[in-house]
């Protein structure tokens, strides 16, 4: 071997040593004191730099020059929907259970305050608030919301608080785990107030409307307005049932549980007989499938009966009473003969979003314009073509629903409720120590996110999205171009659309780089 050979082994040898090296030390846990330490400067700038009187949106760019949440936002703005505000709230209490430092408490505290300064009279929420006051966010509703093509929900401004997107669910529940943490009085009032929200908007039957209280009918796009309408969409009932049983085992509050029986009564009601054994993402008050935004037909809905399939079940273990399992079969019957043939669904896809009432046949939906003011929304019969912010097309898991069904079959009602909250003493079950879900194996690991976390006590993240900022109102003619299959129409467009470049300080990261290294510490010493 010449020596010009033996030195390019040896090196090759240190360079691969070097990079062993490097990549153990990379994938080492970090130790406990610079997990803290990261926890405690990332969370320092997101209060100090990010927060806007206590509230956030959910991606910023880094110099702060243009912010967004499901929409491009004021900087006077805060986000509801998940992962907003009330998202941050919840993290900032697991990050107080898992350290006991009691600036994660004063953290979740100061997000609770702007839930409370933003709460509608009534006791719900808005997907945002606006502390600049009511004339700003009505500004906001006439340009950049009235000219978000496919977010229709803000194209008008209702004046009262939704369910819609569990932004209403996940302030009260934070309410909740504040008040019950440490009994401070001035969380107490505004958790009245969202539980009397809750029993007040409930329909006669046991049904929750999108938004409440009643406002004036607000006819988008020729449409009957569908906001009062029964509604399952987004788990508007589920999410809400699920707020009350946890008032309910903390609180001890007993007048709730007429209200969740009504609730979880309400499903049987609602769904469909046979053939069609499922649920719309609505029902008219007389109980039958609705259209929702013009994108939403007149439907039975796949993934809504499945995820009320779900629902059931957990009935069933709340209770034990057989008749929430009673006819799980026919549902799962109905989807399971609307499983598409292979090469009509997109790969990872198994049916049809939506179901022509009687027909049994799928509605799938299109587009034409170019913007709010020219475009629309149509259905028909043809599964190409069709839009991309809202997929034609879902994953169904039939056999996973069959296994579900069967497993709560074979449990004894003597076994399922001896968990069940409802079954137990009132206010004697805890709430559970983290809200926040765990991640997907392919999570970074804590010493990259230690190490990633930038000087300025931030993480660089891709924000996933960009939109045109508001310039002028959309033209009544269509611009040149095809738009059926694109997040977003012409330059007026102010919807969202996908930017894998765009980078800034993300919330999501934020919350997902924190409860890994929240899982790393273990029980608080």
């Amino acid at each position: 071997m010449s020596s010009l050979v033996r030195n390019a082994a040896v090196a090759v040898v240190v360079v691969l040593a070097l990079g062993a090296s490097m990549v153990a030390k990379q994938s080492a846990a970090p130790d406990r004191a610079a997990v803290l330490a990261t926890m405690k400067r990332a969370t320092t700038f997101m209060m100090d730099k990010v927060a806007y009187k206590g509230g956030y949106v959910w991606s910023y760019l880094p110099d702060m020059s243009r912010r967004w949440g499901e929409m491009e936002a004021k900087p006077t703005m805060i986000w509801i929907q998940p992962p907003g505000t009330p998202s941050m709230g919840h993290l900032y209490l697991d990050a107080y259970h898992a350290t006991q430092d009691e600036s994660y408490y004063r953290a979740a505290s100061q997000v609770a305050d702007a839930l409370v300064a933003g709460q509608h009279p009534s006791g719900g929420w808005n997907y945002i608030v606006d502390f600049a006051g009511e004339a700003s966010l009505k500004q906001w509703y006439d340009t950049i919301g009235k000219n978000a093509w496919r977010l229709e929900e803000f194209q008008h401004y209702y004046g009262n608080a939704t369910f819609d997107d569990a932004g209403t669910a996940e302030s009260s529940k934070l309410l909740l785990r504040l008040y019950v943490e440490k009994r401070e009085p001035r969380f107490k009032a505004a958790l009245d107030q969202a539980i009397r929200f809750v029993l007040a908007s409930q329909h006669p039957i046991g049904t929750w409307p999108q938004r409440f209280p009643p406002a004036p009918a607000a006819s988008l796009h020729g449409l009957p307005d569908y906001t009062s309408y029964p509604t399952f969409n987004d788990d508007v009932a589920g999410e809400n049932m699920a707020f009350l049983v946890m008032c309910y085992q903390t609180l001890g509050d007993t007048r709730l549980i007429d209200p969740i029986i009504r609730g979880m009564n309400a499903f049987i009601a609602t769904q469909v007989g046979p053939p069609q054994s499922g649920w719309g993402l609505q029902h008219t008050p007389d109980l039958l499938p609705a259209a929702a935004r013009s994108y939403e037909p007149k439907a039975m809905v796949t993934h809504t009966t499945a995820t009320n399939l779900g629902l059931l079940v957990r009935f069933y273990r709340l209770t034990g009473e057989t008749k929430f399992l009673a006819r799980i079969p026919d549902a799962i019957a109905w989807l399971e003969g609307l499983t598409l043939p292979p090469g009509v669904a997109p790969a990872g896809r198994t049916h049809p979003t939506f179901i022509e009432p009687g027909t049994n046949r799928p509605l799938y939906v299109h587009r034409r314009g170019s913007n709010v003011f020219n475009g629309e929304y149509y259905m028909d019969n043809n599964p190409t073509g069709t839009i991309v912010h809202y997929s034609s097309f879902r994953k169904v898991d039939i056999p996973g629903l069959k296994k579900m069904y069967e497993d709560a079959k074979a449990t004894a009602t003597s076994d399922v409720v001896k968990t069940s909250p409802l079954k137990l003493a009132p206010g004697t079950v805890p709430l559970p120590k983290y809200f926040t879900a765990d991640d997907a194996p392919a999570a970074p690991t804590p010493a990259s996110v230690v190490t990633s976390l930038k000087p300025e006590g931030y993480w660089l993240a891709p924000l996933g999205s960009n939109s045109h900022p508001y310039t002028h109102d959309g033209r009544s003619t269509p611009v040149a171009g095809d738009f059926s299959q694109t997040h977003v129409g012409d330059e007026t467009d102010t919807s969202p659309y996908p930017d894998a470049n765009l980078m800034g300080i993300s919330i999501e990261a934020y919350i997902r780089n924190m409860r890994i290294l929240i899982r790393s510490l273990g029980e608080p010493r």
